[in-house]
């Protein structure tokens, strides 16, 4: 059976589908980047919130910017907005629901005005963001909006024909501010440190180029919480269409699997209004930072520091890596001895009981995400995820031995073209063709590597980094051994 809204009175009978009335809803909420997490993670919230108590002016309208997101659109559109939702528990069960609380999508390129007119029409409250670390348009090194990026010039030289997120956000609120509407709050979802004020600075940035009274309306009236995300979600894959088709005889063209575990803080400032998600056991807190600075200094950096070597090694997914255990060892050892001492307490959280559950979450043989996945665009995530806890503990006289073995491996890897099974390296970068060619200087100069200011800043500087890093990447190129070489240094 196909899914989509005629279908689900049929579905409900052995489905959990939803049950109130998506017609009648209002779209509260615009979301720009409708993608796998997205639908996981908000999407999945607002759901609840519809489900479970009676809120009728929260469902979602996605946006995609991009020609890429024409099979998203395609999907939804054809789906009326249903996908299935499918979490998997490290024990084998599987929860299988629809989800409704998508209602509208649409396709920017399509039909830019219908994306500014519905950002500014008076239901909605908030436009959220799950747009990547690349679609902030900012310079990695120093922080700042990208002027030179020909999109945006030619939105600032035309601003009725948007074409990057920052065009579509000013003409929206430029057409608030006109019809005498109150902003919506921006509510970035990305997994990037401070994600509000980053959002917040991009916008202004842009802003203050195009239409001086209005960035200094925005900087007054607009809000931009920080927030902090997670739920693992891979990449969809054929296994789970056919699970669908094979487990519930239904056609969903896009479904989404997950694990079980989620969790959302917020930082409570906003615009215009907000959904009551406190009641589904969202966290809004006065100050998000050291939340955002666990996970990310935690989990995203416990991710690459078991898929960078797993690549390698040749493992294919992380549960994998963790089946491994040099591999699950290792990574411990970093968030115990590197990552745990600069976080300090965090307010409701107990680290040790945090760190317990990732080694159960990437473990789970149910979610295979794999590690080309994890090891995408670590140019972009490294500087966020890994090196910044490397900066502090040589600032403190701490461990460093293994976020620097980490990163001469990630020399290693983006060198070579196959894995230590003679396997070809999946290897998913923005900067895949730099990485590669600087890399491959590496045994004519240990440091080669090391001298890209953008990513590393003034790391090769460091003496006890620099004579770390030389005999870790020395050690990994003539031993070929990298499961080999991690033991060593648990020893």
């Amino acid at each position: 059976m196909i899914l989509n809204q005629k279908n689900l009175s049929q579905l409900s009978k052995h489905l959990s589908c939803p049950t109130y009335d998506r017609q009648s809803l209002k779209t509260g909420i615009v979301h720009i980047g409708v993608g796998g997490f997205h639908r996981a993670h908000q999407a999945y919230y607002f759901h609840q919130l519809l489900a479970k108590h009676q809120v009728t002016d929260w469902a979602i309208c996605g946006v995609g910017l991009r020609k890429e997101d024409q099979r998203m659109a395609r999907t939804l559109q054809k789906q009326d907005g249903l996908y299935t939702l499918v979490v998997q528990h490290p024990d084998g069960k599987v929860e299988t629901e629809v989800i409704g609380s998508i209602k509208e999508y649409l396709l920017a390129v399509d039909s830019p005005q219908k994306v500014i007119d519905k950002m500014a029409h008076s239901d909605t409250k908030i436009v959220s963001l799950t747009i990547t670390e690349g679609g902030y348009n900012f310079n990695p090194t120093t922080g700042d909006f990208n002027f030179e990026n020909p999109d945006i010039q030619q939105e600032l030289a035309q601003p009725n024909t948007p074409k990057t997120v920052y065009g579509y956000l000013t003409a929206a609120l430029r057409k608030r501010r006109a019809n005498g509407l109150p902003p919506f709050t921006i509510l970035s979802c990305d997994n990037i440190q401070h994600n509000g004020k980053v959002a917040r600075k991009m916008v202004l940035a842009f802003a203050h180029k195009q239409d001086q009274d209005l960035a200094n309306w925005i900087e007054k009236k607009v809000c931009f919480p920080n927030t902090m995300v997670d739920r693992i979600t891979p990449v969809t894959t054929p296994e789970l269409l056919n699970y669908l088709k094979k487990e519930h005889q239904l056609e969903d063209d896009w479904p989404v699997g997950c694990e079980p575990f989620i969790q959302w803080v917020i930082e409570d400032d906003f615009s215009n209004g907000r959904p009551p998600l406190e009641q589904l056991g969202v966290q809004f807190v006065p100050d998000v930072t050291p939340y955002e600075k666990m996970k990310i200094r935690l989990l995203n950096a416990g991710h690459s520091v078991l898929g960078i070597p797993g690549a390698i090694h040749g493992h294919p997914t992380i549960d994998a890596c963790m089946k491994d255990v040099v591999f699950a060892k290792f990574m411990r050892r970093f968030m115990d001895e590197e990552a745990t001492p600069i976080l300090g307490e965090i307010e409701g959280m107990d680290l040790e009981t945090y760190k317990d559950s990732l080694e159960e979450r990437f473990a789970n043989p149910n979610i295979k995400d794999s590690v080309g996945r994890i090891c995408s665009e670590s140019s972009a995530k490294l500087p966020k995820f890994l090196i910044p806890t490397l900066r502090e503990n040589l600032e403190k006289g701490g461990s460093i031995k293994y976020a620097t073995f980490l990163l001469a491996a990630w020399c290693y890897y983006s060198d070579k073209e196959t894995n230590e099974k003679e396997e070809p390296l999946e290897i998913i970068d923005a900067q895949k063709e730099t990485l590669h060619h600087i890399a491959k200087n590496t045994k004519q100069d240990w440091t080669a590597f090391l001298h890209q200011p953008e990513i590393f800043g003034s790391l090769a500087e460091d003496a006890r980094f620099t004579e770390q890093y030389v005999k870790a990447i020395q050690s990994i190129y003539q031993e070929k051994n990298i499961r080999k070489l991690m033991s060593d240094l648990l020893s």
